[in-house]
């Protein structure tokens, strides 16, 4: 027994906890004084199980503070434990052996929680599926549900370039160290980097060179002893059983316990966090259906890990949006591991921060139910190029219209200014930069003679042709301000191999006209009085999305990066727009 936080702690270091395999899986489990039992709390992490204990007023102190013991577990293959490493591969049967393991223990309830953001978030959703015994309630902070289309590509089939290869080479550091390799190895990976000083040691982009690299493949020989999974990721484009071995969606329905869903509208795991919610929430047990809690806010995905954060990118969202989670945290497990009467069951299931007023509002559900899902057409003479061009948005569905063209090369991408990222700047940014482009087509509403609030999924409804066999079309959702300042609110993007099937892609005929549905996720915005409605085509957004060569080969695997001619069609036959989750006021 040890004085720790100002509270006498008994700490058990380097604890190895058996696996189904044999393989073993270090923790350090801290307890308060005495003899317990004690209800339980358990994080799981691929950084190092020390590394958010000591933080003030969210780890270890937190917890124990409040009566419960806290384990802290490194993951297979990681730091102290034992294995091979491959992201979220054996997250739930190792959680699951862990938590019942607690459970056996003297000093231990019965009553066990889990906490942690971002992968230690998504490895409570890898989790939720096997639903231990034992485990009576999570909270999983900007996780995702789904592997494949929101942590490694987009839902769109684009990989998430501008993070997933910085992040594999960030962790590949301790794969080095772990087998003896460091020195030459170790420069050679941190060569592509951008200096970590700049940026923070889980926020460091590649170096223009490095995004710009083509083919991707040539990272495969470079990761092949840091983190060798890379290359499964790379030569598993098509969605498949490689993906549903890690996607939760297909075990929605094994889920059987609470869970408390925290989410941000401008975090790169929205879309997992929304569909964790809804999923587990309708096709859970008996213990999870109805048991569901959902929280989003205006966040970036690391902005919001600490108790306090008011907004992302350039905009501060006000005071209202500095909430603190672990009070939330703490009412949580009070009622599901201590039995307590709080009332946190009693409130509404979801809270959501409505942008543009900047106020959280409670609902019952998600999506909500009194959403007129509104189409607002995209029009033009046929010069929507750039933010000077004449493209136009309504709610009046086109007639006769000219189409508007641009060319895609991808050796001058369009770059990304914000938006769902990690690694590379997130968050809200002004769009007008990438709108000056001829290869970004604009259109803008009329100025909103009233508010108008835009809450729930987001799809935009393409018709497009192209010169090229495969190709990428992008959409964004922008709020104009009255000085011209263009808010993303939110953004997608269909890579056209996979417009029809993310398992089964099918080429283009060129200049063949093809329907496309772009998935933006989901956003709550008020369109204030005076603002206008804005919605970019591009076919690009680099480096967040990797570059679609345009050629119809393996996109990862391929160096040569032709343009394309683009036509965006508008008219009777072929009405192109944005189906809006307008909410009535």
């Amino acid at each position: 027994m040890a004085e720790m936080f100002g509270i006498e702690v008994t700490l058990e270091e380097n604890v190895m906890i058996p696996m189904r395999d044999g393989v073993r899986l270090e923790c350090d489990v801290y307890r308060p004084a005495g003899s317990g039992p004690y209800p339980t709390i358990l994080t799981r992490s691929p950084y190092g199980r020390t590394a958010g204990t000591a933080r003030p007023n969210t780890g270890a102190d937190f917890w124990l503070r409040l009566g419960y013991a806290y384990v802290t577990q490194d993951c297979r293959g990681r730091f102290g434990s034992e294995g091979e490493y491959t992201p979220h591969l054996y997250e739930g049967p190792d959680g699951y052996d862990t938590v019942e393991w607690i459970a056996e223990q003297s000093w231990c309830d019965g009553n066990i929680g889990t906490v942690g953001q971002s992968y230690l978030g998504a490895d409570q959703y890898q989790l939720a599926p096997y639903s231990p015994p034992h485990l009576k309630a999570m909270a999983p902070v900007s996780g995702t549900a789904d592997h494949r289309q929101s942590w490694t590509r987009h839902a769109g089939g684009a990989l998430e370039h501008g993070w997933m290869v910085p992040y594999s080479l960030l962790k590949g550091r301790n794969t080095l160290e772990r087998k003896g390799l460091t020195g030459e190895e170790m420069e050679t990976l941190e060569g592509y980097l951008d200096p970590p000083e700049e940026h923070g040691f889980f926020a460091q982009p590649l170096t223009p060179e490095g995004y710009s690299h083509v083919p991707l493949t040539d990272w495969i020989p470079r990761m092949e002893d840091s983190a060798p999974y890379f290359k499964d990721y790379l030569n598993n484009p098509d969605d498949g059983p490689f993906w549903w071995q890690i996607n939760v969606r297909r075990g929605f329905h094994t889920v059987d316990m609470p869970m408390l869903h925290f989410g941000s509208w401008y975090d790169i795991f929205l879309e997992g966090t929304l569909s964790g919610y809804e999923g587990i929430n309708t096709l859970g047990g008996p213990n999870a259906r109805g048991k569901q809690r959902l929280l989003v806010g205006p966040w970036g995905h690391i902005g919001y890990s600490l108790p306090t954060s008011g907004g992302t990118g350039d905009l501060d969202f006000g005071p209202e949006a500095e909430i603190d989670f672990m009070e939330m945290q703490e009412r949580w497990f009070g009622h599901w591991l201590k039995g307590e009467e709080n009332g946190i069951m009693d409130e509404a299931p979801v809270r959501i921060f409505v942008m543009g007023e900047n106020r959280w509002r409670d609902e019952q559900e998600w999506p909500l139910a009194r959403t007129e899902y509104t189409p607002w057409y995209l029009h033009s003479d046929g010069s929507a190029n750039s933010l000077n061009g004449d493209g136009t948005l309504s709610p009046d569905a086109p007639a006769v219209e000219p189409p508007d063209r641009y060319v895609y090369d991808p050796n001058d991408p369009v770059p990304s200014l914000g938006g769902n990222n990690l690694i590379i700047p997130r968050g809200a940014f002004d769009q007008r930069p990438a709108e000056e482009r001829d290869d970004v087509l604009v259109y803008s509403s009329e100025v909103l003679s009233e508010d108008l609030e835009v809450t729930g999924p987001l799809r935009v409804t393409l018709w497009a042709t192209s010169s090229a066999v495969d190709t990428d079309f992008m959409a964004k959702l922008v709020d104009v301000y009255p000085d011209g300042y263009a808010q993303n609110l939110q953004d997608g993007m269909i890579r056209a191999r996979y417009r029809d099937s993310a398992s089964n892609p099918s080429l283009l005929t060129p200049g063949q006209p093809y329907r496309y549905e772009i998935d933006l996720w989901a956003t709550s915005h008020v369109f204030l009085a005076g603002h206008r409605i804005r919605i970019e085509i591009s076919s690009s957004c680099f480096p967040r999305f990797d570059r679609n060569p345009n050629t119809g080969t393996p996109v990862e695997s391929e160096s040569n990066l032709v343009p394309a001619a683009q036509v965006v069609l508008h008219d009777a036959q072929h009405p192109s727009y944005i189906t809006l989750p307008v909410i009535p006021r």
